[in-house]
């Protein structure tokens, strides 16, 4: 397939942008580099700088190829920033979301995989999460992925756009060859604040709230391999019929705790990583974790990568060999 892949120099993106070159598809990426990086963009693809929110651009880029399908990544994800900023927020994630699809509209692409949230669940009443439950965003940054999955829906209605929505849980780990990995500014991840520690960047983890009722009594989270999270996307894009919607929870279907984490993260580094401890953050909550039966039952999908030694060890690796990220 001939694939337009928008914030594929991010994270998650430049991760599936790989997959999907090596799973033969042809791909063209369209991203700003304003939270992405050149460097991570496979270079069997084809790296457009740009605002997705360029409509003559986006006119430009559909007209030169005929794409299959979109993949969207394009977003600000920094939940605390969207509190204080939300129309940013709401300008960039929604509407630059919709100016997206206008352009598929106008250009007869009818194939989109979308990168949704499990905190459009908001505070769950149970565990683990299934795709029924019922969603109520806490953060502007949530409810606007909600917004995206509304407009998606309804687009189904109207003109037949079929899509996947994959609602990821928190997202771990680099490429298993350490080339790319997790890159951000500012590092709000847990993961990468960890390893900081490991690298000496950083004097200590801050470990906000240790009073959960949680069996060690720090929030319980489900991590998702980025190459996971990757190939999850590369199945959707083969399963999308027209008119039809899906919802899918991305994650491992079990939990691991902050201090499990950070011990691990000691065994793997060989370092104290030293831990302060404080109050909670406002909006966390003790338990995120996944229900996975639905997309494994219908994708055929699970993580390889189930052990939070896995993860956390290709982090490291990615981390050791690149301790300043993508600068050089």
């Amino acid at each position: 397939m001939n694939i337009l892949v928008t914030g594929g120099a991010g994270y998650v993106g430049s991760h599936t942008v790989r997959a999907l070159v090596e799973a033969e598809h042809e791909v063209v990426v369209l991203d700003n580099l304003s939270g992405g990086h050149a460097a991570a963009v496979s270079p069997k693809a084809k790296l457009v700088v740009g605002e997705i929110g360029d409509e003559t651009l986006l006119d430009d880029v559909f007209s030169q190829k005929p794409f299959d399908a979109v993949m969207h990544f394009a977003a600000y994800i920094e939940v605390g920033e969207s509190v204080v900023d939300p129309l940013k927020f709401y300008d960039n994630n929604i509407g630059n979301s919709v100016r997206l699809l206008r352009a598929m509209q106008r250009h007869d692409v009818k194939r989109f995989v979308f990168s949704s949230t499990c905190a459009v669940y908001g505070v769950p009443e149970q565990m683990p999460i299934t795709e029924d439950m019922f969603r109520e965003p806490a953060s502007p940054y949530a409810r606007a992925k909600l917004a995206v999955e509304w407009a998606l829906a309804d687009s189904a209605t109207a003109w037949d756009l079929g899509f996947v929505a994959l609602r990821y849980f928190n997202a771990a780990g680099a490429a298993s060859d350490a080339s790319i990995g997790e890159d951000h500014d500012p590092e709000s991840h847990l993961i990468p604040n960890v390893l900081k520690v490991a690298l000496g960047q950083r004097d200590h983890l801050t470990m906000f709230g240790t009073d959960y009722p949680t069996p060690d009594g720090t929030c319980i989270r489900d991590y998702v391999h980025v190459e996971d999270l990757a190939a999850a996307h590369v199945r959707a894009i083969e399963v999308i019929q027209l008119g039809e919607q899906r919802y899918y929870n991305a994650g491992t279907g079990h939990g691991a705790s902050v201090r499990e984490l950070v011990e691990v993260a000691r065994e793997i580094t060989d370092h104290p990583i030293p831990v302060v401890e404080v109050e909670r953050r406002a909006g966390d909550v003790p338990e995120l974790y996944a229900d996975s039966s639905k997309i494994r039952r219908e994708l055929g999908w699970s993580a390889k990568f189930d052990s939070l030694r896995d993860i956390v060890g290709s982090a490291w690796a990615w981390h050791r060999e690149h301790p300043n990220g993508f600068d050089v």
